[in-house]
């Protein structure tokens, strides 16, 4: 099953960083927080990526392109004009790289790689936001549901628009205001290529057009994560994240080495 990660946005509130890359490239440690996101998913088992490409997109095709460059310790021959990689383990990954448009809302970046899903049941999520979600847990529990679409819903600090979920874990609609007592768009979805037909053009936004229709029509159920997530959104977010790691207290660190 491949996972498509949103990874065009400005980055706006993060401006201090993303003056110079796109938000998905801040760094967790000293790896973007873009590869802790498909970390998690590998460990499951699910290895085939494709990132849709927006601002600064250049720069994630840089780092995949030298990805070895980026993590991994060189021998440099000057004399024999050679390199030597000192290679520990590589990630077993297939990473599509997609350029969806600079002002491209989320549902449009979605609808720009359809060709590239076909007819197959796909995952996606946000390329700033990292949990400790199960992830089979998640594509099992959309498998057992039979709906067009599942998205994890989390309680947050408490700075997110509410859903309001029914005791069949189905999403009836969406409000602007969190007490800090309601579940919230997480991400971490999981389609049928049906999701495709919800969405009209570049303009649509997946969160308020495609999702809303989904819901209105039956076809959105939530899976409720009572785990660790967060965004990074802002400066502080970036902090915390990596305190967590840098303290080898980060929950979502579910493999081993690095």
């Amino acid at each position: 099953m491949k996972v498509i990660i949103l990874a065009g946005g400005f980055g706006t509130r993060l401006s201090e960083e993303t003056i110079l890359k796109p938000k998905p490239m801040v760094e967790i440690g000293d790896k973007p927080i873009l590869w802790h996101i498909m970390k998690v998913y590998a460990y499951y088992g699910f290895n085939e990526f494709i990132i849709c490409l927006g601002y600064k997109g250049y720069c994630i095709k840089e780092w995949f392109n030298n990805y070895r460059i980026h993590n991994d310790d060189l021998t440099f021959d000057l004399k024999n004009n050679s390199v030597l990689f000192h290679n520990k383990y590589w990630d077993d990954w297939k990473v599509t790289l997609v350029d969806t448009g600079a002002a491209t809302m989320t549902g449009g970046r979605l609808k720009r790689i359809q060709s590239y899903v076909g007819t197959e049941t796909f995952m996606a999520t946000y390329g700033d936001g990292i949990s400790d979600l199960n992830i089979k847990d998640l594509v099992r529990f959309h498998k057992k549901q039979g709906k067009a679409a599942t998205l994890t819903a989390v309680l947050p600090e408490g700075r997110f628009g509410a859903l309001q979920i029914n005791q069949q874990n189905s999403i009836i609609a969406f409000s602007e205001k969190n007490d800090n007592t309601n579940w919230v768009n997480g991400g971490f979805f999981v389609f049928e290529p049906e999701v495709f037909d919800y969405i009209k053009d570049d303009n649509s936004v997946l969160e308020k057009i495609t999702l809303e229709s989904l819901a209105k029509a039956g076809q959105l159920c939530a899976f409720k994560h009572h785990g660790f997530w967060k965004p990074m959104d802002k400066l502080l977010d970036k902090k915390e994240l990596n305190e967590m790691w840098n303290t080898a207290k980060a929950p979502w660190k579910l493999w081993g080495g690095e």
